[in-house]
């Protein structure tokens, strides 16, 4: 390997380290490597959300928080609600697997 070379190697090694700096420079830490422009952009609008809730007047913290106790009871009673329907998805499912097991069992006998 001749200096020439090995002093392009060294430059385009620089040159991808600064592009790579200079692509997260300003990040909190936020950023993922395998979705980077994603990342940024949920880290964005992580760091500008209350100003932009601010700028827009879209909804006041007393307000929000009114919403909040007004209407929690009801989430945690529709949350415990589907988590009961899920629960008996379940056994309903085992039970039709259980059936269905029966069934094959009954056809074989009376195919025989």
């Amino acid at each position: 390997m001749t200096g020439l070379e090995a002093f392009l190697v060294i430059v385009i090694i620089g040159l991808i380290i600064f592009l790579v700096y200079y692509y997260f420079r300003g990040s909190s830490g936020g950023i993922s490597f395998t979705k980077p422009m994603e990342s940024r952009v949920d880290e964005y609008l992580d760091r500008r959300f209350e100003m932009m809730i601010d700028e827009w007047s879209l909804i006041s913290r007393s307000r929000l928080q009114s919403f909040r106790t007004s209407r929690d009871p009801v989430l945690s009673a529709s949350e415990d609600k589907v988590a009961a329907l899920k629960d008996f998805r379940d056994e309903m499912n085992e039970n039709l697997g259980r059936l269905e097991d029966r069934l094959n069992a009954l056809e074989k006998e009376l195919g025989q």
